[in-house]
């Protein structure tokens, strides 16, 4: 099905064309003054060189070859060359109708659909989440789903860091409370014990304090650094103790994640890569690649275009380590053969944007990816406070990502209990999903790139740009249902008819309708731009749409029975878009609120 805005310019471009003009000048947009009409065409403006004639008189022959359209109800000219466009209401009613029809509302799916591994989380075993991991999490997510709903195949993989350094702190403080522990005796060669020898709690502990220590205790240090580099050459015991870190680890982020509605289908990480770099630098340095640079191991990939530095990229540090570029090439080692992607989208802190474009240059030089697999970095801002500062706890800490997911929660269920009586355990289940609601938009309402303030007061309102206001008007429309169903009435989609033009203006029927109509727009543009505030504008003008119908129509009170049940099958319309523009965003509405 094609978008709305292209049969539109369809029109004006065969007008262009039948007069002799490049159909091109056709272009239409949406008006940049509601007020005088709902969409443009600027064409003849750039025509009038071309043709050597003035634009007030092209735009004059295309308002009149459009007399007769089934399109427009209004073509007008304003000078010195602008054609000013309103749609008759009853070709935006065929459209809706045509959508209603369709699969996903006709949002036209890809002849070759693609296979896209989206990279996002990021998080780290036996270390809290934090807030810093949350826009990872949630703009992940919903590109995720934009990626699927747009007809591709999206795998999502949280990429966990679960190799490094503090998994070598964890077994040395380990080590130093109970060294009595079998894992810790280089001679055991029995079965080791399934429960763990530490719960979650003693976990989240223990890694801060080992961390603490490690930086002023340099032997401290030293044993952290054996102990990491015997884990990763198979240590017995020490595997073994890492199994059971990552088993209780990860219980504990499902469960944080599954809070924010956030889920992944591959929970790898860099230990799974581990047995992949050794023979994949070999392979660099037989193929010339990489060389060595005192003592390190380095692969150039300036370029003669370039126009700023461009370091190296560092593959193994001259003490032999590696870094994140090492297993990062690795995971794209590992993807290729296994996954075979046509597409990798990589989201995290945009500070780091460097690193993938050290990456994805070293990627290409070394064939580890096909010419045709493109890469794609999606760096995000941070959540600022008040003061424009990274986002703290009271007393100045970093706070852990369920704290904050707790606080939004209760400021939620304040507001909740508020406003109406309402039953505690209703109130609590409720305040979630609203709650999760004011977190997700409050922050993917914002371009990714860009740095936020985390105003809760204004995340929670029920009023304006917000959640809640857009979760508030799904609920009005399902209460709305409700009582016309209550009352014995069928709603059905299929009763929505054209109003009369004037008519449908001043009850905001037509504004709404061509609200919907913008849909595949919208999303094609989500998709395209790695985008999801494109959604949340999109129904931010929605629910607004919405509530000015609402406020101005009769609808279970209107006495003319098919005029009411087309206001219900709009109203009905209305409501699955929303529903599943809030699915893409990673959350769902309440019944009632």
């Amino acid at each position: 099905m094609e978008k709305f805005i292209d049969e539109i310019s369809a029109e004006i471009k065969a007008a262009f064309s039948a007069l002799g003009y490049n159909p091109d000048l056709g272009k239409v947009t949406v008006s940049n003054r509601p007020d005088l009409c709902e969409y443009q065409c600027n064409g003849a403006m750039a025509g009038a060189k071309e043709y050597r004639k003035a634009p007030l008189a092209i735009a004059e022959e295309v308002a009149a070859k459009l007399k007769d359209s089934q399109i427009f109800a209004e073509v007008n000219v304003a000078p010195p060359g602008f054609l000013n466009l309103k749609l008759k209401s009853s070709f935006i009613c065929d459209y809706l109708k045509q959508m209603i029809k369709a699969p996903k509302f006709g949002l036209k799916q890809p002849e070759k659909p693609l296979k896209v591994v989206i990279d996002y989380g990021g998080a780290n075993v036996a270390k809290a989440l934090h807030i810093g991991h949350l826009r990872t999490a949630i703009i992940g997510e919903s590109v995720k789903r934009i990626v699927r709903y747009s007809g591709h195949e999206a795998i999502g993989d949280v990429h966990l860091g679960d190799w490094g350094l503090h998994m070598g702190l964890i077994i040395t403080e380990l080590n130093e409370r109970k060294p009595e522990l079998v894992y810790f005796d280089a001679e055991y060669d029995g079965v080791y014990p399934e429960e763990a020898p530490f719960t979650i709690d003693e976990l989240g502990e223990i890694y801060p304090t080992a961390s603490a220590r490690s930086k002023i205790d340099e032997a401290y240090r030293e044993k952290a650094l054996q102990a990491t580099f015997e884990l990763q050459s198979g240590r017995r015991g020490y595997r073994a103790l890492f199994g059971h870190i990552m088993r209780i680890s990860l219980r504990d982020l499902k469960k944080i994640y599954r809070s924010l509605n956030v889920d992944f289908d591959l929970w790898k990480g860099e230990s799974d890569v581990h047995d992949l770099i050794a023979p994949m630098i070999e392979g660099f340095k037989r193929d010339g690649f990489a060389y060595c640079s005192n003592g390190a191991l380095i692969i150039d990939i300036k370029k003669e275009t370039d126009t700023k530095e461009m370091p190296p990229g560092l593959i193994v540090k001259s003490d032999g380590a590696y870094l994140y570029l090492t297993t990062d090439l690795a995971t794209v080692l590992d993807r290729m053969e296994n996954i075979a992607p046509d597409m990798i989208i990589y989201l995290t802190d945009k500070r780091q944007s460097m690193h993938f474009e050290q990456l994805f240059r070293c990627v290409k030089k070394t064939g580890l990816a096909p010419p045709e697999v493109d890469f794609y970095f999606v760096g995000f801002g941070t959540m600022n406070g008040a003061d424009g500062k990274p986002f703290k706890t009271r007393d100045g800490g970093t706070m852990r990502l369920e704290e904050l997911v707790a606080l939004i929660n209760e400021e939620m269920y304040q507001k909740i209990i508020a406003n109406r009586e309402v039953s505690e355990t209703k109130a609590r289940e409720t305040a979630q999903v609203v709650g999760l609601a004011a977190l997700k938009y409050g922050d993917l309402s914002n371009q990714a790139a860009k740095d936020y303030i985390f105003d809760i007061d204004r995340f929670t309102s029920f009023e304006g740009d917000t959640g809640p206001y857009i979760l508030y008007t799904i609920v009005r429309i399902k209460s709305i249902l409700a009582k016309y169903a209550e009352a014995g009435g069928i709603v059905s989609m299929e009763a929505l008819k054209a109003t009369d033009d004037l008519e449908g203006e001043k009850t905001g029927a037509k504004a709404l309708m061509l609200n919907i109509a913008g849909f595949n727009a919208m999303l094609e543009a989500a998709y395209t731009e790695i985008a999801p505030h494109r959604v949340t504008a999109y129904i931010y003008e929605l629910a607004n749409a919405l509530n000015t119908f609402y406020h101005q129509t009769k609808i279970l009170t209107e006495p003319v029975n098919e005029k009411q049940k087309s206001y219900l099958a709009l109203l009905a319309l209305t409501k699955e878009i929303l529903e599943t523009c809030i699915d893409l965003l990673g959350f769902s509405a309440p019944e009632r609120m």
